[in-house]
């Protein structure tokens, strides 16, 4: 069976009005600044979230079977995390909860989307579950308690953000030292690039600097999500800004996700041209150096 854990809580100093009871635990609306960035994603995600999308489908019953291994086929949390409290950030949807809570973890979820959040609360009830559901931007967790997790797992989501160095200065805030921040990012020339061939080959269509909005797709893509509003973060943006928030970057993988053989302009086909992904294993420093490197050079003969 799965192994269930008592009701844990504290008290809240958000507006009685903000907080909906669920299961044994508080659902929590952080109510802070809204931004034009913020609603657009969120009313996508609940779209996708109503309309049944992949990326919001629960998670299935053979996945349950050997949820740590379904999670984690590469062994970077472990043998174990069972009794561990985690935190999955932009994590919504059904899936990310009852994995981690069927291998034994107490589960937290936060995400901008209340309809993915439905998803997971609905699977919670269904599974006996004791899961905590926060809808909050990553950017502001004021709910949460400083070290307060073990580990924290971060599907695809920076790009849904402007404001990346909050979010990894969140992440670290919440995470206790010597935690793992395991975290998937789109490649920024995921971003840049053209979903559809020209000739057999792809095309670079927005610059790599700026922290600009990608190109609305005009189809539906498996690589992007329709409605979605993405900011095309560096990579010095996303693994320097870790860094300089007092993570130490351990491992670090693309997820390989492409076919040659694939018809240009499918999945696989573009994916064998442009890794969509990187996948980046953290751990939290005992202590945190303040500084910042960008726009400073160290020469290096080059």
């Amino acid at each position: 069976g799965f192994r269930l854990f008592p009701a844990w809580r504290r008290p809240s100093t958000e507006p009685r009005n903000n907080r909906r009871f669920v299961g044994s635990r508080d659902f929590v609306v952080h109510t802070g600044r809204t931004m034009n960035l913020f609603e657009q994603n969120r009313t996508a995600w609940d779209r996708m979230a109503r309309a049944g999308h992949a990326l919001a489908t629960p998670a299935k019953e053979e996945d349950l079977r050997d949820p740590l291994k379904c999670v984690d086929e590469i062994g970077w949390l472990g043998k174990s995390i069972a009794g561990l409290q985690v935190l999955c950030l932009g994590a919504g949807g059904g899936r990310h909860s009852a994995l981690y809570s069927a291998a034994g973890a107490v589960v937290t979820i936060v995400d901008i989307s209340p309809s993915m959040l439905e998803l997971d609360r609905q699977v919670a009830r269904e599974r006996k579950f004791d899961v905590r559901l926060i809808e909050a931007s990553m950017t502001s967790m004021p709910m949460l308690h400083d070290r307060e997790f073990d580990i924290v797992v971060h599907p695809v989501s920076t790009c849904y953000v402007d404001d990346l160095p909050a979010v990894f200065r969140e992440v670290a805030r919440v995470l206790r030292p010597g935690g793992l921040y395991i975290s998937q990012h789109k490649q920024p020339m995921n971003l840049q690039t053209s979903l559809e061939p020209t000739h057999g080959r792809y095309t670079i269509e927005q610059p790599y600097i700026g922290n600009l909005a990608a190109t609305p797709p005009a189809t539906p893509s498996r690589l992007r999500e329709v409605g979605t509003r993405e900011i095309i973060h560096s990579l010095q943006a996303l693994l320097g800004g870790m860094c300089r928030a007092g993570f130490s970057i351990e491992d670090l993988t693309e997820p390989m996700h492409g076919k040659l053989d694939q018809p240009p302009g499918s999945f696989g086909h573009r994916c064998a041209f442009i890794p969509p992904y990187i996948r980046v294993k953290a751990r939290r420093n005992q202590s945190v150096v303040e500084g910042n490197a960008i726009g400073k050079t160290l020469w290096l003969g080059g």
